[in-house]
């Protein structure tokens, strides 16, 4: 960066300085991440190799298959392009992406990715250089340096005919990717930055269905309406397939088909969100097709849900286990159900320990988000006992108390206290009912995580037939 003269007034009382910077100045912080994963790694020596996402075309066909960077490689690069590779060698604190050459027959028909001289500008690295000669340099690096090279995976060599890759000494498969997972978890404000801006672009997106909505006859214009927002704000790419359920659609979990006709269907459930530069976003809302609830029980419920979602993220902060407040949410789910009457012929601690709730809260209660929606960690968030290495722990079995959490509504729910759930260590978490991020192990949340907190009440009138109501356990 240069500083261009100053310029001032004759009467001195102000003072105006022009900065020229020769890069880009908010550059994705990539040898910050490889510096924390060399952390995590415990290693003096060593070359870390992760190849990024490779130009493919659908099979028996011309045509490419849709481009989506590895993020693992994002994570140490900060790089959205097409066939690139990267390299730090750690002791040398050296970070080179390998770029593709470029084809000059080529670039008429599909551009051209960045020069080794654009690179420099654009990345944070320290070197760029073409692709063929990186296998030569990892085999040079082998035999002059005493460390490991290390992998994400044994099938990711430079090239298959690395013969000095498949030297089990000198390679290692196994510790790259739990740095990487404990690194990612961990979101610096860079991260934060980017997974805030899809956040607000999915946010006005739905608000743009909401504006429409009332004109709109099919779920399919939904969905186009989401994505047209999306795309005129440049973020063309969606953290996961856009999911505009209406009526028995929106209890599906997972519903992508997106193309019948409200018909007679009084409820919509819109779950999208966008990426912002690799960065995904995750919002789920559920929205009355004629803009007023059908009815008390659309709107109780609704309610409930709500009651859920608050008091858990009123209750988030770092040294609490995630899967203490999966907890709580369904014990408020429980207690609400009583109240309207959906649940009955059971006490609260019968209902507990019978797993009855999952019947309507059949996931978890949410995830980290980064790189990918459902992002890495090296450890789940939901789990059943404490936290691992390098964590902080939550104290068992010391008279130590998660505190009483109080329902952020006018429900009448009353004040959890997880203490008065005597049953919990008897909650099932069979992982079929119960899906991921659910586990035998957890960390506690740390400052830098980002998670949802998405709970849901659903009624699936086939799996409440077919798994509760078809159990005398639940269906009493």
């Amino acid at each position: 960066m240069r500083n261009v003269a100053p310029s001032a007034p004759d009467n001195g009382e102000s003072l105006s300085i022009n900065f020229h910077a020769s890069s880009a100045l908010d550059k994705y912080p990539a040898k910050q991440h490889a510096l924390r994963v060399v952390e995590q790694l415990d290693v003096k020596q060593g070359l870390i190799y992760l190849p990024g996402a490779v130009t493919a075309l659908l099979e028996d066909s011309d045509m490419p298959v849709p481009f989506r960077q590895r993020r693992y490689f994002f994570y140490l690069s900060g790089v959205n392009e097409a066939d690139c590779h990267l390299t730090y060698d750690i002791q040398h604190d050296e970070l080179i992406l390998w770029l593709p050459p470029i084809n000059p027959v080529r670039v008429g028909w599909v551009g051209r990715g960045s020069t080794v001289e654009e690179a420099r500008d654009k990345y944070d690295i320290d070197a760029s250089q073409y692709s063929p000669r990186l296998s030569k340099f990892i085999e040079e690096w082998m035999h002059s340096n005493p460390g490991k090279v290390y992998l994400l995976h044994a099938s990711q060599p430079a090239r298959p005919s690395n013969a000095h890759l498949s030297d089990k000494k000198r390679v290692d498969f196994e510790k790259l990717q739990r740095a990487m997972d404990y690194c990612r978890a961990r979101k610096d404000p860079h991260e934060v930055g980017l997974i805030r801006k899809a956040c607000n672009v999915s946010s006005a997106a739905h608000t743009a269905v909401l504006r429409n909505l009332l004109s709109y006859t099919n779920e399919a214009q939904v969905e186009a309406c989401f994505l047209e927002y999306c795309v005129a704000e440049d973020a063309k790419n969606q953290a996961y397939e856009i999911i505009a359920g209406s009526g028995s659609n929106g209890a599906i979990l997972h519903y992508v088909k997106n193309d019948e006709d409200f018909g007679d269907s009084q409820i919509m459930v819109l779950d999208a969100g966008c990426e912002w530069d690799c960065y995904a976003s995750d919002i789920t809302r559920t929205i009355p097709l004629s803009g007023r609830w059908p009815s008390e029980e659309a709107k109780q419920i609704y309610d409930l849900v709500q009651t859920m979602q608050s008091s858990c993220i009123t209750a988030l902060r770092p040294g609490r286990r995630f899967l203490d407040l999966y907890f709580v949410a369904h014990s408020i789910a429980i207690r609400g159900l009583l109240k309207l009457g959906i649940l009955h012929n059971g006490t609260f601690a019968e209902i507990w320990k019978a797993g009855t709730s999952r019947a309507f809260f059949p996931h978890g209660l949410g995830h980290h988000m980064g790189l990918e929606v459902h992002d890495v960690s090296e450890r789940p968030i939901t789990a059943a006992r404490q936290g691992v290495e390098k964590t902080v722990p939550r104290p068992r079995s010391s008279g130590s108390k998660l505190e009483r959490i109080s329902t952020t509504s006018d429900a009448d729910l009353g004040v959890i206290d997880m203490d008065d759930l005597t049953e919990i260590e008897q909650f099932d978490l069979t992982p079929e009912l119960c899906l991921a991020p659910c586990d035998s192990e957890s960390n506690v949340l740390e400052e830098g995580m980002v998670v949802t907190v998405e709970p849901g009440i659903y009624f699936n009138r086939f799996a409440l037939e077919q798994l509760y109501l078809s159990n005398p356990t639940h269906s009493k």
